[in-house]
């Protein structure tokens, strides 16, 4: 039977994640994974959720397995605004971090808007913006030691070709688009007071921006104070709503933190949290913080997704956060992760061969490989996966699949007595290809 007549016009634009193809494939514990983005299961406080579940049901009852709201119940959102310092009204609970990102591409785009975006970024992300037929426009490129490609991050937008039909159109350039205005060039990437014009972009305003400023997915860089403040005057020139992703925010192990985006344009920005890296991924929880007129869309439209977020769940992870059992789980995850994350570098030196580089994230559960041009990541996957390691393909963080000499490595998951034979692994695996 032909089933393809009874799909919608969308569903040829459902991209799949081959990150996920890993996990229905593969039992992750017989291999070495530097795939996937699981958190480590020892920051899970189990004991803690034992305690608290019981302390819900006894607390509330029956209310903590009945219906809520559909923007998360109040002792959430409270906790949610206290710990944050923004009102009650501006925090609207999701049903993890990922519906976060889905409904603000539901209310805001229509066919063939653009949305702008870093290259290389988070691969759910690009899946969502595909699903609704979006446009995707990428500013600024890393290079292998995480340094930007250009003098300015944020100074050449080009239009993706891997939209739409998939079909694969070179990226060019409109003289007669609206430029996008010169900005100061600041901070590690340019002398001071150095000012970069812009190219235009063959495209449409974007709708909005979708960024992971604090140890980005997947390379682990972070977006300088300087570049967030760029990022809001070209969102206030070009009139663009800000999707501030923010699931890592709360795992940095060195550097200082910056401000977020949220905290220098309120007015224009949804911040996206989750519970997922700094609680518990099982619990499918998150919250967006927003202007009200914009989370009243995403109150509306998530009537239709699924009514409300799980209750149970909320009440927990409000005891859990507004009782500070959160900071001191944070604190015991942040020693375990720095440890691991400054193992992975140490391993990286000692075994990678030469003309290979990496990122030094400051946080977060990923860093950046880079390997000479003639290795492609795509093509060796099944021969790693073989000899028993996964990693992700660094491609398909890029919405043109370029770059195909990258993978991004996890360093989370593992266990630090399989991290060493894991990374020796892959290090012999690109000699030789070399």
């Amino acid at each position: 039977m032909d089933y393809n007549k009874f799909f919608s016009d969308d569903v040829p634009f459902f991209l799949g994640s081959p990150v996920r193809e890993i996990f229905r494939a593969v039992d992750l514990s017989s291999i070495y994974s530097f795939a996937g983005g699981y958190p480590d299961a020892a920051t899970f406080p189990v004991e803690e959720i034992k305690r608290l579940s019981s302390l819900v049901l006894e607390k509330y009852g029956s209310k903590a397995l009945q219906y809520s709201g559909t923007q998360g119940i109040p002792e959430l959102r409270e906790v949610i605004a206290r710990r944050y310092g923004v009102p009650v009204e501006n925090v609207l609970v999701t049903t993890s971090s990922q519906q976060g990102i889905d409904v603000c591409s539901r209310i805001m785009l229509n066919p063939g808007d653009v949305v702008l975006t870093t290259a290389p970024t988070y691969l759910g992300a690009l899946q969502s913006f595909l699903s609704y037929r979006a446009k995707v426009v990428t500013f600024g490129q890393l290079n292998g030691d995480g340094s930007a490609r250009d003098s300015n991050p944020l100074r050449e937008s080009k239009e993706s070709d891997f939209f739409a039909d998939s079909q694969k159109n070179p990226t060019s350039f409109d003289p007669t688009a609206k430029a996008v205005p010169p900005l100061p060039c600041r901070g590690r990437h340019a002398p001071e007071g150095v000012t970069v014009p812009r190219r235009t972009v063959s495209a449409p305003n974007p709708k909005f921006c979708y960024v992971i400023p604090d140890f980005q997915n997947p390379s682990g860089e972070t977006m300088s104070l300087e570049e967030r403040q760029e990022l809001v005057q070209m969102a206030r020139e070009m009139d663009f709503i800000i999707v501030e992703d923010a699931p890592y925010r709360e795992l940095r192990y060195s550097g200082e933190p910056v401000p977020t985006i949220y905290s220098l344009a309120p007015e224009r920005t949804l911040h996206l949290g989750s519970f997922s890296k700094i609680f518990a991924p099982g619990f499918r929880l998150g919250w967006i913080i927003g202007p009200e007129p914009l989370l009243e869309q995403i109150y509306k439209c998530k009537q239709s997704l699924d009514l409300c977020p799980p209750v149970l769940n909320q009440y927990v992870a409000a005891e859990f956060m507004g009782s500070g059992a959160l900071d001191a789980n944070l604190r015991k995850s942040i020693d375990l992760y720095r440890g691991k994350r400054d193992l992975m570098l140490s391993l990286l030196e000692k075994y990678m061969p030469s003309g290979v580089t990496w990122t030094h994230p400051e946080g977060g559960l990923f860093l950046f490989v880079t390997l000479p041009e003639h290795i492609d990541t795509v093509a060796l996957y099944s021969k790693a996966l073989s000899t028993g390691v996964a990693y992700v393909a660094g491609s398909f963080f890029y919405p043109d699949g370029s770059h195909r000499n990258t993978m991004r490595l996890n360093f989370s998951y593992l266990d630090t007595s399989r991290m060493e034979p894991g990374i020796k692994l892959l290090a012999d695996l690109l000699k030789e290809t070399d």
